[in-house]
């Protein structure tokens, strides 16, 4: 089963990149669910430093550098639950470094929403980023620029894992 529309087009009468994301952590929580994200087999909750601004997930059907499946914040003031499997289009993306180790974040609006990454929003990103683990010194965070949406549909792309069928070879990224 593709997670993964398998068109790409900037033809308006053609629907825009969307994938599907599995949300592991609700927005105005301080709780960090882990899950296997191949199997979505819950395994346990840790408390972090800071309260998730976003509702936070990750793409079904990736594998990023890090080995997980690739992290997505929904851009969004909807309550998405625990365990919920949303349909997104990214729009963003926040690069981020954690000990020395690229692990950059999606930034994604719900189908149906129009999300504007504005600088409030970015000042709230960063701000979490920084926070999160602010209480475990083996942690270093830093955040990097904002890109736009064509890093972030190349970015998923990317990320797919080898069943699904777009790869970044055979997409058209015209007017994404």
């Amino acid at each position: 089963m593709t997670h993964f529309h398998d068109t790409i087009s900037g033809h308006e009468s053609e629907p825009p990149f969307q994938a599907q994301v599995f949300i592991d952590n609700p927005a105005g929580r301080s709780t960090k669910n882990l899950y296997n994200e191949k199997t979505l087999e819950y395994l346990r909750s840790v408390e972090v430093a800071a309260s998730y601004p976003f509702p936070y997930g990750f793409f079904l059907g990736t594998t990023s550098g890090d080995g997980d499946n690739l992290d997505c914040f929904i851009i969004t003031n909807r309550d998405i639950d625990q365990g919920e499997t949303v349909t997104v289009e990214p729009v963003g993306v926040m690069e981020v470094i954690e000990n020395d180790e690229t692990d950059h974040k999606v930034l994604a609006q719900l189908v149906g929403e129009h999300t504007d990454i504005d600088q409030s929003t970015k000042d709230r990103l960063t701000q979490f980023i920084y926070e999160v683990f602010s209480d475990r010194p083996d942690k270093h965070m830093t955040v990097g620029n904002f890109l736009g949406q064509q890093e972030a549909v190349r970015m998923v792309l990317a990320a797919q894992d080898s069943e699904d069928t777009v790869t970044p070879d055979n997409a058209n990224y015209d007017n994404v």
